[in-house]
C-alpha cells in the first residue's frame, strides 16, 4: 500500500530548526507492528499517524523509535500543519482522538494553538544515580504523569548538561526535563529534555513537557501567559497559557518534505 507521509519542522519558522516530525496519513487502520515499523525507519522523535473518523475527527497516534506514547507535542503541531498546508482542510479547529483524550488545534493568524491536559508535578526526593547521571545536583526535583522535572539555578546550568545517558536511561520515567528561569530577553523560562529510555538522546523542542512547565513556571511567576524556549541545539520557541487544568501551547510549523511509502 502507499501512504502520504511529510517531514515538518515544529515549534519554528525556519527550516532546519525546531522539532522534525513525521507525519503519516492513512487511508484506513494499520497494524500497530507496522506503525512502529515506519517510526523506526523515520528515525525521528516522533511519527504521527492520522486516520479521519466518521465525525469528522482524526485518530491520532505518536510512535518514536522504539515505543508508542500517550502524548507528543511536536508532532501534534505538525500533524495540524499538514492537513492546513498540505491537504486544504478548512475548518480552523481539528479535534484529534488519542491516547490522552480529545486534543484540539486551532489556526490563529500568527500560528497553531494546541490545547493540551496539564500535568502538574509533585516533589520528590533527590536520587543520587540521576545527579550522577546529570553531573550536578539539580536545586529540586519534581515527578509528573511520566516524567521527572529538574529545577536548576541558572539557564547557564542548564545548557551545560552533557548527561550519562545510560545513566539516565535507569530512571523510572519517560523522560527528564531539565529547566530554569529564561536568561533571553523576553523569555521566562528555559528547558532541555532526554529521553533515552524512548530512543531519544535530546528532544529538540518538546510540547508534551511544557504541560508540565506551564503550571510550574506560572506558579513560581506569578503569571499565566509566557515565552518558553527549549534549549537544544536546533532550538524552538514557544508561547504558553495555564487555563485551569488545561494548557495551550503556540508554535509554528515548516513543511521540509513529502512523499509516499511504498510496501
Amino acid at each position: 500500500m502507499n501512504q502520504q507521509i511529510y517531514i515538518v519542522d515544529a515549534f519554528t519558522n525556519q527550516p532546519y530548526q525546531g522539532n522534525p516530525a513525521a507525519v503519516c496519513l492513512l487511508e484506513g487502520a494499520a497494524e500497530t507492528t507496522w506503525m512502529q515499523a515506519v517510526a523506526t525507519e523515520m528515525n525521528l522523535s516522533d511519527t504521527a499517524f492520522l486516520i479521519k473518523t466518521a465525525s469528522n475527527e482524526w485518530d491520532l497516534r505518536w510512535f518514536t523509535p522504539k515505543v508508542e506514547v500517550a502524548l507528543c507535542g511536536h508532532a501534534t503541531l505538525a500533524s495540524a500543519h499538514i492537513l492546513w498546508q498540505e491537504q486544504g482542510i478548512e475548518e480552523q479547529q481539528l479535534r484529534f482522538q488519542t491516547k490522552s483524550g480529545l486534543l484540539t488545534a486551532r489556526r490563529e493568524a500568527d500560528g497553531i494553538t494546541l490545547d493540551f491536559p496539564v500535568d502538574l508535578l509533585t516533589p520528590i526526593e533527590i536520587n543520587q544515580a540521576l545527579v550522577d547521571a546529570l553531573g550536578i545536583e539539580p536545586q529540586a526535583l519534581y515527578r509528573g504523569r511520566e516524567d521527572l522535572l529538574a529545577l536548576f539555578t541558572s539557564a547557564e546550568q542548564v545548557r551545560a548538561l552533557n548527561p550519562d545517558q545510560a545513566g539516565l536511561a535507569t530512571q523510572d520515567c519517560r523522560g527528564i526535563i531539565a529547566t530554569a528561569p529564561g536568561d533571553i530577553p523576553g523569555i521566562d523560562f528555559i528547558s532541555r529534555f532526554f529521553a533515552p529510555a524512548l530512543g531519544i538522546a535530546e528532544d529538540p523542542v518538546t510540547g508534551s513537557a511544557h504541560c508540565s512547565l506551564t503550571p510550574f513556571w506560572a506558579e513560581r511567576l506569578a503569571k499565566s501567559e509566557m515565552r518558553a524556549y527549549q534549549a537544544s541545539a536546533r532550538g524552538g520557541d514557544l508561547r504558553v497559557r495555564l487555563n485551569g487544568d488545561r494548557v495551550t501551547l503556540m508554535g509554528q510549523a515548516v513543511t521540509i518534505l513529502s512523499g509516499d511509502i511504498h510496501d
